[in-house]
């Protein structure tokens, strides 16, 4: 794994297969996320809530942990995270932060954004970084422009998160990532999650601690 913060792979099928055993016996990826992406020729040409008639026996679906996974450890411990108040999605950005290249594949780093306290900051980056299959610590705390983002108040893809004045933007790395790469390679085929909606699975957050 060249990229393991914003690309945490959790879980691969075989070729052909909708399948993803160690997640979730009945999971099926052509209809068990909510909204769906398909990329031709690195453009964004379709969103939909199926891809049954996409799915064909040469492709391979990966799965990649999820930010919004150790949100339930945050909020046992009394960290109040706003765009779950709120009830809208995160704020993710593109950064000027670019991931290892792989071969055809290169591109910016995209990073989820929830704003703290800095006393919450400091827990944040102690609770998260036990677990690394859904990418870990932040990777940036304050200063959004020393990373490559100009306007806080237009993310990229998600919702716009109002920042308080006693507050700090933290940063952590996004399984949004690929979808730029895939943009930047022009890759002839893929289908992604729309940003935001996940792949609920049967492992539960606990099991996501490392140590």
């Amino acid at each position: 794994m060249r990229n393991p913060k914003p690309c945490p792979l959790v879980g691969i099928s075989e070729k052909g297969s909708p399948r993803i055993p160690e997640l979730g016996l009945d999971l099926d990826v052509r209809t068990d996320v909510p909204r769906y992406r398909v990329w031709k020729d690195g453009a964004l040409a379709a969103e939909t809530g199926d891809i049954n008639d996409l799915w064909s026996d040469d492709l391979v679906a990966f799965a990649i942990g999820c930010s919004f996974s150790f949100e339930e450890a945050l909020a046992s411990n009394g960290i109040k995270l706003r765009h779950v108040s709120e009830g809208h999605n995160v704020s993710m950005y593109r950064t000027n932060i670019e991931c290892v290249p792989a071969g055809p594949f290169s591109g910016p780093m995209v990073v989820s954004m929830r704003p703290l306290v800095p006393a919450d900051a400091i827990r944040a980056v102690q609770i998260t970084s036990r677990m690394p299959a859904v990418h870990g610590a932040p990777i940036h705390i304050g200063l959004p422009g020393s990373i490559g983002i100009a306007n806080m108040d237009q993310p990229d893809y998600g919702d716009p998160t109002r920042i308080m004045p006693d507050e700090l933007p933290v940063f952590w790395a996004c399984g949004v990532t690929p979808q730029a790469i895939i943009e930047a390679a022009r890759l002839k085929f893929a289908i992604t999650h729309a940003p935001g909606c996940m792949l609920v699975t049967d492992k539960p957050n606990a099991a996501l601690v490392a140590f």
